[in-house]
């Protein structure tokens, strides 16, 4: 188990996994587009998530379905400062979900502890505001972008690939001045991967985990699984996403990004006990 700093803080993979809750304040998001546009409705539903158990609340102001049109940087801001405000205020570790450089400068300046790039830091202006910012990096793999992404995704190893990816990011941005100790990977279930690509992933996370870094899965609600339930309403899996959770946590994820926090608690407590099983004495 690996540790990951974000600003003044290390959190710990030693005894559970990490568990990031999203709020999205965007229209168009594919399973609660709509629903926490309001600073208010946001703030009260992050605090929520902290509440049952979130380590970290991801606020994301730029829907990345796919097809998802891209917003401007002061839209954006617009609609992620407030809330990254209040629930900072609130005593909640914030991630801001963001490719921008200029969104990311002006959360961090609000008190957000790690930024959370889709891109892999693809902007050049990225790396070094984190770099001096201390705080933490998430890296994920996407093939293409949400506009093209899904059209017609190819690998011939998808997990030895993506690792390779996320590894010369990394390096890319550490040589920048990101700390090691500060940088998270993140596969991009659904980013440009069909459903075979998704569950390969899952199946072979501890592959990505043997990399070194902490490493990231976001699998809530995602279409692969409504393909496996024939289940068209992404809120109503929630339950199907504990599962990908709780497989996740055995194959050695550090953290896990999810619209539902108590049932993914729930998931991970049993999934960690059981894979901490061998380190503990057993009582009677």
């Amino acid at each position: 188990m690996v540790d990951w700093a974000i600003r003044d803080k290390v959190l710990s993979t030693a005894d559970r996994t990490l568990i990031m809750g999203i709020v999205n304040v965007t229209p168009d998001s594919f399973s609660d587009g709509g629903r926490f546009l309001g600073p208010d409705r946001a703030i009260a539903h992050g605090l929520r998530l902290f509440e049952d158990g979130a380590d970290l609340v991801d606020v994301g102001g730029e829907s990345s379905r796919p097809g998802a049109a891209e917003v401007p940087a002061a839209e954006e801001i617009r609609r992620v400062i407030p809330v990254i405000a209040g629930l900072v205020a609130g005593g909640v570790p914030v991630s801001v979900d963001t490719s921008k450089p200029e969104v990311a400068s002006a959360a961090l300046a609000e008190g957000a502890v790690v930024v959370n790039d889709i891109t892999a830091f693809g902007h050049p202006d990225m790396a070094p505001l984190v770099a001096a910012a201390r705080c933490g990096a998430v890296l994920m793999h996407m093939q293409g972008n949400p506009q093209t992404m899904q059209d017609h995704p190819a690998y011939e190893d998808v997990v030895g690939e993506v690792r390779d990816y996320l590894l010369e990011r990394a390096a890319l941005i550490e040589q920048a001045g990101v700390e090691r100790s500060f940088v998270c990977v993140d596969p991009g279930i659904g980013f440009g991967k069909t459903q075979r690509h998704n569950l390969q992933l899952l199946a072979r996370l501890d592959e990505l985990v043997s990399t070194g870094y902490p490493v990231l899965v976001g699998t809530s609600r995602k279409s692969f699984i409504g393909k496996i339930l024939d289940q068209s309403d992404p809120a109503e899996r929630d339950l199907a996403t504990a599962a990908t959770v709780a497989i996740a946590a055995t194959r050695g994820a550090a953290v896990v990004r999810v619209h539902n926090v108590e049932m993914t608690r729930q998931a991970v407590l049993v999934a960690d006990a059981i894979v901490r099983s061998i380190d503990v004495e057993e009582r009677p």
